[in-house]
């Protein structure tokens, strides 16, 4: 029986008892303890997917006792070390958050997340996601092709095994049987998160302590290193430079998703801050509504000291951002369907690696680049 599975099977016997979903437990804040059973069912619901997370960690470190199949779990949550090391500019591999989660770091940036990773038999890295709800599977679908294909370059892999773990039956959505239908990939369903929460109390979560336990197949990132260490800006460099040839050349999107031999490592592409001829050219006889205002060059000017243009990949959607005169912000400016522009969220310093990172680009695009990037993206 090979791994995927083999995990399918033995997840779906088990039934978690009071003791692990206790253990689980030491993995949250103090305040998400206090939010597991919370009347505010925004803030139970986000408290119960971080505990539910940490509840399959727990299950597939039992699991692992008990086959060669897994050789290691990496440590996660309160079993990683703190304080992680600090963010900044120029690192690239792989690195923990503040709360224990493991991320891939590319120029100091956060480009991708991982609830679990493990080391099969075979010494193959594979990853794991979690979900409780079955809305924004369309965007889950993406990060998990994109996961895959991160995880294969970096570690030389043909084939990255992936496990989606839900606590809702998400096996008819036709998103996942097309993501099913990826190679070495497999969908597990458990008990309700309400289910599993019941033989749990509010008195019985006191006194978990946050501390780090001993488990013979625990290991930490650095004792995974990548087999392909990489230099994400320079990766992403090459990327934006092929795009702006393609662009400036007369061809739209279609020729920019040509296949190319640069490593698929970025995702979002930013070709740059714009000088004021520029951002004159990007707004001629175009503007846009914020917060009931309507903007034009002299009102962006006056508001914001930069504009960066970028795109997303592998959609080719436009991206701009904003930096406020007022504030430490970024506002993420996006397309609607009905190509009218909007501001989707904010770029603070909470954000930091890729707000050190818009922080750091100088203007260097003027208007004939703007005024190309707005007739191949904004028209």
């Amino acid at each position: 029986m090979d791994l995927l599975t083999w995990l399918n099977a033995n997840f779906s016997k088990k039934k978690p008892g009071r003791a692990i979903a206790r253990k689980a437990i030491r993995h949250l804040k103090k305040i998400e303890k206090g939010q597991l059973f919370s009347e505010d069912i925004s803030q139970m619901r986000a408290a119960e997917g971080r505990w539910y997370e940490s509840l399959i960690y727990e299950m597939l470190l039992e699991l692992s006792l008990k086959t060669e199949r897994i050789k290691h779990v990496v440590r996660k949550g309160a079993d990683a070390p703190y304080p992680p090391i600090d963010i900044r500019l120029g690192q690239n591999g792989l690195y923990y958050s503040n709360r224990g989660d493991i991320n891939i770091r590319g120029n100091g940036q956060d480009i991708a997340e991982f609830d679990i990773l493990f080391i099969d038999s075979q010494d193959r890295i594979c990853f794991c996601e979690i979900v409780t709800s079955a809305s924004d599977l369309k965007d889950m679908e993406a990060e998990v092709i994109y996961k895959k294909k991160l995880l294969g370059y970096l570690y030389g892999q043909a084939l990255v095994p992936f496990v989606l773990f839900s606590s809702v039956d998400i096996s008819r959505s036709s998103i996942m049987k097309r993501l099913m239908r990826e190679t070495e990939s497999t969908l597990i369903i458990t008990q309700t998160c309400e289910k599993i929460k019941s033989v749990l109390t509010v008195g019985s979560i006191r006194g978990v302590p946050r501390k780090p336990v001993t488990h013979p197949k625990l290991v930490g990132i650095e004792d995974i290193p990548i087999k392909r260490p990489f230099d994400y800006k320079k990766l992403h460099d090459l990327k934006r430079d092929r795009l702006l040839g393609i662009m400036m050349s007369g061809k739209g999107k279609a020729g920019m998703a040509v296949a190319d031999e640069i490593p698929p490592v970025a995702k979002k592409i930013l070709f740059g801050a714009l000088y004021p001829s520029g951002v004159r050219a990007l707004l001629n006889g175009r503007d846009f509504t914020m917060s009931g205002r309507r903007y034009n060059y002299e009102g962006l000017k006056n508001d914001f000291s930069k504009v960066i243009v970028a795109v997303d990949i592998p959609e080719y959607e436009p991206v701009i951002y904003l930096r406020s005169r007022k504030k430490s912000e970024y506002l993420k400016i996006v397309r609607k369907k009905s190509g009218e522009l909007k501001v989707e969220s904010k770029r603070t310093p909470q954000m930091t690696g890729f707000y050190l990172w818009l922080e750091d680009l100088k203007p260097s695009l003027g208007a004939k680049v703007a005024e190309r990037y707005a007739e191949v993206f904004l028209c």
